[in-house]
């Protein structure tokens, strides 16, 4: 836990999920700069919050009541526990799951550039219909992390944009609602196909691996069918867009698929493919917190693609904590078959939770692992 002197009081803020790395906060200048400069301004009127990491921004404008909006669920969580630790009412403020709209009328927004770029252009047309006359929108990243392109997505669905100066390393792109503004409307949905089938898969935006299917997935698929042939509870877990779970799908029509993401837009997509792909079959698709909440000993395989980052900090604290989550939901005789890149070294970390660890195949970069 570190503390957060904001312009609007100080905080005690906590990562979420936790980490192990003491170094990495809950927040960064990105935040003391948006809030400051909306400080700066007029009493803000409706106010609405997007892409709130760890809820720093919502935590410190707690009292103006914003309206908090994004894809993320652990963002979603990480906002519940940190106004919790700051004694701050819930109920000053409204969060909105990324797969809804923002239900009101915003004249200030304040927005962390998230890191996929479809993603903050689907945000912004979708946003676009909930300004206010006269609304403004700070979009704020550090300048390391700010894609070139975030000012022209502005430009494009809000109205003109000033860049601010950096201020320790971060930086503010300030947008005024232009009403006469006639944004594009062409699809941001991307589709490829799965690798040995005909169907099409599609992408939402922001979703992992979007444009081309990833190449550990790819490793991974032709394994799926033997180590999932005589299961009956199957999650896919970290799903993205479903590929690995419907893939075991294909190749066991009487198995129970269940997809698990933290993304909105992921869990959408998987949900939307699997019911393409397999017509009038059901599963079970829910935006969740790894396998939290799953009954112990219920699962015979979980297929997992790891991520190893959050945004833009890289690590294996997630992958870890997915591992041990896989652990206590998989029956005593279940497999955990995860892919991963060759210099993470999961063959070593699964052993703190598995007895067993084999390979069972490998490429240039990443390695398919079966963990029993």
């Amino acid at each position: 836990m570190h503390a957060f002197d904001s312009p609007y009081g100080a905080l005690s803020l906590t990562r979420y999920p936790p980490t192990q790395n003491p170094t990495l906060q809950a927040f960064d200048a990105t935040d003391h700069y948006l809030l400051s400069q909306l400080q700066a301004q007029p009493e803000p009127g409706p106010l609405l919050i997007i892409n709130d990491q760890f809820g720093a921004l919502a935590c410190a404008l707690a009292a103006h009541q914003p309206c908090s909006w994004g894809d993320s669920h652990l963002s979603e969580l990480a906002l519940t526990e940190n106004l919790r630790i700051n004694q701050l009412d819930s109920g000053q403020i409204e969060m909105v799951p990324g797969d809804q709209s923002p239900p009101g009328q915003y004249q200030q927004v304040l927005l962390r550039v998230p890191k996929s770029l479809t993603l903050l252009e689907d945000q912004l047309r979708r946003l676009r219909p909930h300004l206010l006359p006269g609304a403004v929108v700070m979009a704020g990243a550090m300048i390391k992390h700010l894609p070139p392109r975030a000012g022209d997505l502005l430009a494009k669905y809000i109205g003109p944009y000033q860049a601010s100066l950096g201020w320790k390393k971060a930086r503010l792109l300030s947008a005024n609602f232009d009403p006469q503004l006639i944004p594009p409307t062409q699809p941001l949905a991307s589709h490829y196909a799965l690798d040995g089938t005909d169907i099409s898969l599609c992408n939402q935006p922001g979703v992992f691996s979007r444009e081309r299917l990833d190449i550990g997935t790819r490793v991974m698929l032709p394994l799926i069918a033997e180590q999932t042939a005589t299961a009956t509870n199957i999650a896919d877990l970290g799903c993205g867009n479903g590929a690995l779970g419907i893939m075991a799908a294909l190749h066991n029509a009487q198995a129970q698929l269940l997809f698990y993401d933290e993304s909105y837009a992921a869990v959408a997509s998987a949900k939307q493919n699997f019911t393409n792909a397999l017509p009038g079959r059901t599963a079970e698709f829910r935006v969740n917190d790894g396998l939290i909440g799953i009954t112990p000993d219920s699962l015979d395989v979980v297929l997992c693609n790891p991520p190893f980052h959050q945004q833009q900090v890289i690590g294996d604290d997630i992958a870890l904590r997915l591992f041990q989550q896989s652990r206590s939901a998989l029956k005593p005789s279940g497999r955990l078959l995860v892919v991963g890149n060759r210099h993470l070294g999961y063959h070593v970390k699964l052993k703190q939770y598995f007895s067993q660890v084999t390979q069972l195949a490998a490429s240039d970069k990443f390695v398919v692992l079966l963990a029993t």
